[in-house]
């Protein structure tokens, strides 16, 4: 399939995953019928069927509309999904189209002057806000968002009709952003992860060198400082970014506003100083996202004042340093963390915004096999946390490994205040103990529990 022109209905295998719901309610907009499977309910799914698009959670092929021609019919699944599952075996066997949610996504976006954002850690924010400060152009911008933008509300922001920019999240997992030819690309970071796909760092590095190779002709390239790629593999112009080290594009007179508070700072860029910024999101990982953020807006031709005033407006996305709850005694903070990096850069972030206050962290590993892996650094990273609650892991999309639980990184902390506990019973844990500051990490389905802390924390007051 070389184009989308024909297709009128749009079938999705896994249709709750922040990714492919992007792409539902993309072509539900372009006025395409919509369906999809997921195997549980959700917020989002929910959200979906709200706005008009047929959700189904048992695999069931029943439950593929039977009336929709098959000539004019796209099916779009996930590398998440198991190879047997029934629906996408139904569509692998049929002559209509099946791709992958990442095919698709470069579909669309190879048609305009794509902005791409990669990166192991990072990529959400820095995307979100690249797409909150464009918005304020006259030029305007679309984007397919890895989270849910308060701003906005959604994971996609509709693309204006004469706009050339479209901002996408570009995900190393399973090489799926070799599917986009962007204009600018940004990279926040390449650490180890993935290794169930990528086997080791070299290749991950060999991929994101594949990825910079793909700029158009004429492009731009912006690295994090530090950030080693062999830039002789693209011919895209290449800028560098960083928080306060010298950079392209970095950071002066930063300051924090009182504790807990919003960060102030002047914007150096390689056309001047952009005075008197100022980032409400808190965190100081945020300000170097939003250093990031504004090096792709400015490439891509935002004004001073458009940087600014987006910078200011940005309200984060849900489930990335997300503050929860918070009144004169006690702060609580969600955040999507899940690799030993982000933790450390979380948890860092949080101790310098409260630096007077107890912190409490309370993590759920993802995966077996990342717990496997970086069981030694997860240790690390949690043993900056003042107290440490580690509750069983989540499995997603893998089966069991033999000896592998959130126990082996919970053995091999120094912390003396930890605690490994069910994830039902940490709200009554967190009752018990003296909290000033309480902060969840993980990508499985540890914010479930959030309003049971909202609802200990404000009874301790």
């Amino acid at each position: 399939m070389k184009n989308l022109q024909n297709i009128k209905n749009v079938f999705f295998l896994g249709i709750g995953g922040i990714g492919m719901s992007a792409l539902a309610r993309y072509f539900k907009y372009r006025g395409m019928n919509v369906a999809g499977y997921d195997r549980t309910n959700t917020t989002l799914t929910s959200t979906l069927q709200t706005e008009g698009i047929d959700v189904h959670y048992d695999d069931d092929i029943r439950n593929i509309p039977s009336r929709w021609n098959p000539a004019e019919t796209l099916a779009v699944f996930t590398p998440a999904l198991p190879y047997d599952h029934k629906e996408l075996s139904w569509f692998r066997e049929k002559t209509m189209g099946l791709l992958k949610r990442a095919k698709v996504l470069g579909m669309i976006c190879n048609e305009k002057s794509c902005i791409a954002v990669a990166g192991t850690h990072g990529k959400t924010t820095v995307s979100t806000m690249t797409a909150i400060i464009l918005q304020q152009t006259k030029a305007g911008c679309g984007a397919f968002l890895g989270g849910i933008s308060k701003n906005i509300g959604s994971n996609l922001l509709l693309p204006t009709e004469n706009s050339p920019w479209i901002v996408a999240e570009a995900d190393e997992y399973d090489r799926s952003f070799l599917h986009l030819q962007p204009q600018i690309a940004l990279v926040t970071s390449i650490d180890a992860d993935h290794l169930d796909i990528y086997g080791n760092k070299a290749k991950i590095e060999e991929s994101f060198e594949k990825f910079i190779s793909q700029i158009k002709p004429g492009g731009k390239l912006v690295l994090k400082k530090g950030v080693t790629l062999d830039t002789k593999k693209t011919n895209a112009m290449v800028f560098t970014y960083a928080l306060k080290d010298t950079a392209d594009f970095h950071t002066v007179n930063l300051q924090l506003q009182g504790e807990g508070g919003y960060y102030t700072f002047d914007l150096k860029t390689p056309d001047g100083t952009i005075a008197n910024c100022r980032l409400n999101y808190p965190g100081l990982v945020n300000v170097e996202n939003a250093v990031g953020a504004s090096a792709l807006a400015f490439l891509a031709g935002a004004s001073a004042d458009d940087i600014k005033t987006g910078l200011e407006n940005y309200q984060g996305v849900l489930r990335r340093f997300d503050v929860r709850f918070r009144n004169e005694s006690q702060v609580y903070i969600d955040d999507y963390a899940h690799h030993p990096a982000e933790l450390e850069a979380v948890i860092n972030s949080v101790k310098a915004l409260f630096p007077n206050k107890k912190v409490t962290g309370i993590f759920q590993p993802h995966l077996y096999s990342r717990t496997r892996d970086f069981a030694d650094e997860f240790a690390a990273s949690l043993d900056l946390l003042d107290e440490a609650v580690l509750v069983p892991l989540y499995p997603a999309r893998e089966e069991p490994i033999a000896g592998v639980s959130s126990e082996l990184i919970f053995d091999k902390m120094k912390c003396n205040n930890k605690h490994l506990v069910e994830k039902g019973d940490v709200a009554a844990l967190i009752k018990e103990h003296q909290t000033e500051v309480v902060l969840t990490m993980g990508a499985g389905d540890i914010d479930g529990i959030a309003g049971e802390l909202i609802k200990v924390m404000k009874e301790k007051d």
